[in-house]
């Protein structure tokens, strides 16, 4: 029985990046020996144990063979004679095909520490194109480490432009397709992970909603790279620069999903695709179950992002609609969000990287001053129903058109 660290940890070490999980792997144990030694066994789909003292995982040596379509249709084998090298060779990349024994022996039977030298994402072998998920998993790497330079083996890429072809990626399940998605989003570079599925002649097929922005053109005054999908790969890029949470940056890569519905010969103008879009995203997010949060958000944020560029422009009525229809007053952390998915929006065009955005304070000043109007004298009066609702929304005009006399 013999206990070695695999695949991530290994990898982080190796690349001197902290370390946040270690995966254990066991050879030469059965699944009564683990038991007998005070191992709790919590694996589903195959014999995964919890340490008796640290409650870290440890699961035992195994191989699989394909058996059927999508990323349950493995049969696993654990039996005790196989070998670390055995494990390490159904891993999906060489850099995370690496083992360390107890003794910090490093066990690389498919040259991975070469391929981090050189900062290349290669697949351990052609079982790679048996699980579709490794296809996101890899854009998610390319994510990661883009920074370091790490870019994707022509052979992988190729391999990868095959299964897009086979219709294996067609049977890859939506929680599995959001998992990787979000932790992606929430990378240094989560545009990559796009870009990287898009060099893969994948992106048509996972995100077709995504890959038809690209050629989509815009008015050259404005969005100056033009293309509109390059336009918010280059707006996740800057909320991600400014550290916007996953819920935020995820509605800047669905706020300009309506441009696509533009007809030709409205082109370059895209008038009315706010709205347009609502329907893309509340499709795109039920399709891949995004949960809540993230929908409402990426919704409102869809509909509105032009209100706040306009935010100096706009009427008072039109101002109070904007507060009212995203719901400011009972989620107005949620109104800020909005409004950073409108700054990354903003910067995200060439030599608009660092431009001022001041609408983002004045929006969000006034909705705080809104959200926090006393409004009592109008809720303890005798008005109900209807009435009750004008006499309020009397009161937050009145407060809207001193803001705005006071920036004159």
């Amino acid at each position: 029985m013999k206990t070695y660290r695999v695949g991530g940890c290994v990898r982080d070490r190796l690349l001197d990046l902290p370390i946040t999980d270690i995966d254990w792997v066991i050879t030469g144990a059965t699944v009564e020996q683990m038991k007998t030694a005070g191992y709790q066994s919590v694996g589903k789909d195959f014999p995964v144990f919890l340490h008796p003292k640290t409650k870290q995982e440890y699961a035992l040596a195994r191989n699989e063979r394909k058996i059927g379509p999508g990323y349950h249709g493995f049969e696993f084998n654990t039996d005790p004679t196989i070998t670390i090298e055995q494990d390490l060779s159904r891993r999906d990349l060489t850099i995370n095909a690496i083992a360390e024994d107890k003794h910090g022996n490093l066990i690389d039977p498919y040259d991975g520490q070469t391929d981090l030298k050189n900062h290349i994402l290669r697949h351990v072998s052609g079982a790679f194109s048996e699980d579709p998920v490794r296809v996101l998993r890899i854009a998610r790497f390319a994510a990661r480490f883009h920074h370091l330079g790490f870019k994707l083996a022509p052979e992988t890429i190729q391999l990868i432009r095959q299964m897009g072809k086979s219709g294996e990626l067609g049977t890859l399940v939506a929680e599995r397709v959001w998992s990787e998605m979000s932790r992606a989003l929430g990378e240094q570079n989560p545009s990559i992970f796009f870009e990287t599925l898009r060099l893969c002649n994948v992106l048509s097929i996972l995100f077709p909603e995504i890959n038809t922005l690209y050629g989509d053109p815009q008015t050259a005054k404005y969005h100056p790279n033009v293309d509109n999908g390059v336009h918010v790969m280059m707006a996740l890029e800057n909320s991600a620069k400014l550290n916007f949470d996953i819920e935020t940056r995820f509605a800047v890569l669905m706020h300009d999903l309506g441009r696509v519905t533009t007809p030709i010969n409205s082109l370059p103008s895209h008038h009315g695709h706010e709205q347009h879009g609502v329907k893309l995203v509340k499709s795109f997010c039920k399709q891949w179950k995004v949960p809540r949060a993230h929908t409402d958000l990426a919704l409102i944020t869809n509909e509105y992002h032009t209100y706040v560029h306009r935010a100096f422009e706009l009427k008072p009525a039109t101002l109070l609609k904007l507060f009212t229809k995203t719901d400011v007053f009972r989620k107005p952390e949620r109104f800020k969000k909005m409004v950073q998915a409108c700054l990354s929006d903003v910067r995200g065009q060439t030599h608009f990287e660092s431009n001022p955005y001041p609408q983002a304070d004045f929006i969000n000043q006034l909705a705080d001053k809104l959200c926090n109007a006393d409004i009592s004298k109008v809720t303890q009066s005798e008005l109900e129903g209807k009435a009750l609702g004008e006499a309020i929304d009397d009161l937050r005009l009145d407060l809207i058109k001193a803001e705005q006399q006071a920036l004159r």
